[in-house]
């Protein structure tokens, strides 16, 4: 069993950082902290000067980890020291031009060998993940597929084929808090659970115990990201205590 699919059949909290930001040693500490105060999955961005799926608050974090002169290599290190301490489940989020630019079968075996167990690419649609499923598949990395609220009868395709866990976007646009998501949420998670027994997780937009409260009463958990940079963008390099209060308040809590 895959360290993503011990996540079956429970609530999970998903936390998002972005590596390098502020400095890739706290990369490494931010994300053992969080899994320590109860992150069941970690979500991990690589650095990229073009990240369009991100609003503001995750592209500046970008040009911060960018501008500390963090690498790709430099990420995978950080994995590997964290996978050494802690058997969270860890997925990359990335863009398909780092990946080329890589090497797919070197990323992929990279992936492998630090301990990587999923990866998100936005840039490329559910149709065209054949690109990189060769190379995935051969080292054991789930691609994991995104729903949006446009994707309407492409949900049950999308999500009959997903590995991993499904990725539901809560609204359109790019990352970033909401105060108020009006998607309905509801009708596409129950449809895509049909489709699948692999986790239905929702992202973007969610940042406050209210949202996640709800979402926990047919969702199989929440992604949060840019309510974690946020932290991580005011503390620096002494966000850690701060992240695990707000991890904390974000469990589920039945």
């Amino acid at each position: 069993m895959s360290r993503i699919e011990r996540l079956k059949g429970q609530k999970s909290f998903i936390a998002f950082l972005t590596a390098g930001d502020p400095t890739i040693q706290k990369t490494e500490e931010y994300i053992l902290a969080m899994a320590q105060a109860g992150a069941d999955l970690v979500e991990i961005g690589i650095p990229f000067s073009d990240p369009i799926a991100e609003g503001v608050v995750i592209q500046d974090a970008n040009i911060r980890a960018l501008k500390n002169n963090t690498t790709t290599d430099d990420v995978f290190k950080c994995v590997e020291n964290v996978r050494k301490k802690t058997d969270v489940p860890l997925v990359f989020l990335t863009y398909a031009n780092p990946v080329y630019t890589y090497g797919k079968d070197r990323f992929f075996a990279e992936c492998e060998r630090v301990g990587i167990d999923g990866i998100i690419i936005p840039d490329v649609p559910f149709e065209e993940k054949d690109e990189f499923k060769t190379e995935a598949d051969a080292h054991n990395v789930d691609i994991v597929s995104l729903v949006a609220p446009t994707s309407e009868e492409r949900i049950t395709k999308i999500a009959s084929e997903a590995k991993g866990f499904l990725y539901v976007v809560s609204s359109m646009g790019v990352t970033g808090m909401r105060s108020t998501i009006t998607t309905d949420l509801k009708t596409i998670t129950e449809k895509a659970k049909e489709a699948t027994d692999i986790p239905v997780f929702i992202g973007f937009g969610i940042n406050t115990p209210e949202q996640v409260h709800e979402y926990y009463q047919y969702a199989d958990g929440v992604i949060v990201g840019s309510a974690i940079v946020k932290i991580i963008e005011k503390y620096g390099e002494n966000a850690k205590e701060e992240l695990v209060k707000y991890v904390k308040s974000m469990k589920y809590k039945n």
